[in-house]
């Protein structure tokens, strides 16, 4: 049984540790860390199996675990990615913009090949990625529309150089269109899926993003259109949003359980 660490404690991470101490995830959570000790100490209170609560990511990272989960952020991947996979752990990423700096991806996946481990990065709250990345070498466009409702984007780096005021929006209106590396940064907690989306197909700076504010909608929805020599791809998905923070949607989650519960099984494994 694979021994799981656990960096991060917030809504996905919170799910996750409940899916492996329930047994839905065949593996055993014994170490967890979150930059917030409440956060830490808190989830380790509801859980049944208890874990080792460590004092800071590089404990973690040397701690005696088979994989561990990133559900923390994007500096959480770039700060401590590459001691992860020093330690020889293998590592599963949620907050998969951080790969789109092209730094830190070389950085990454040296570090995968020389340590001889592996990254996981789950599909998130998007379908149709074993497709894209199938076709990746025939694609010619690749965009992806992301809508939310207001409440879902707030607090994202756009609005600090932004005079559109959330609050005060009565139409869907168009926040940003633009390359999937600058949607990732300007809106690093809500577009993951644009990073994920040009990891598998043609790059961040060729998949096209635009982001949208709908006050009228209570789901966070990605439309994906791909076109190339191949054919087609249009996929739609409407997610509802976590009732614990409305940033992440509940496919994220299910997502990441989904794809963790693959690595720790012994089971056939459907897709590409």
């Amino acid at each position: 049984m694979k021994r799981i660490g656990l960096l991060g404690c917030g809504v996905i991470g919170t799910e996750i540790a409940f899916a492996v101490d329930s047994g839905r995830v065949p593996a055993k959570l014994t170490h967890i860390f979150d930059f917030s000790r409440e956060s830490t100490s808190r989830l380790a209170g509801m859980l049944k199996s208890k874990p080792v609560i460590v004092e800071n990511a590089g404990l973690l990272a040397a701690a005696p675990v088979d994989i561990i989960v990133e559900a923390a952020s994007q500096d959480a991947v770039r700060d401590n990615a590459l001691s992860i996979l020093q330690n020889r752990k293998d590592l599963m990423i949620m907050s998969a913009g951080a790969l789109l700096d092209e730094s830190i991806f070389e950085i990454i996946l040296e570090g995968c090949r020389d340590f001889g481990k592996h990254v996981y990065l789950p599909t998130g709250a998007i379908a149709g990625l074993d497709a894209i990345r199938a076709a990746r070498e025939e694609l010619e466009s690749v965009t992806l529309v992301t809508t939310k409702n207001p409440r879902s984007l707030k607090g994202a780096r756009f609005f600090e150089t932004s005079d559109i005021d959330l609050d005060s929006l009565g139409a869907r209106t168009v926040l940003y269109e633009g390359p999937a590396e600058e949607a990732v940064r300007l809106f690093p907690a809500n577009v993951n899926v644009a990073a994920l989306l040009s990891l598998a197909g043609m790059g961040s700076q060729k998949t096209r993003v635009r982001i949208v504010a709908d006050p009228s909608t209570d789901k966070n929805t990605h439309e994906i259109e791909a076109r190339g020599k191949f054919g087609s791809i249009s996929i739609r998905v409407e997610n509802v949003p976590s009732q614990t923070n409305p940033k992440t949607s509940r496919l994220a989650t299910l997502s990441a359980i989904d794809c963790l519960r693959r690595i720790c099984g012994s089971e056939i494994s459907i897709g590409s």
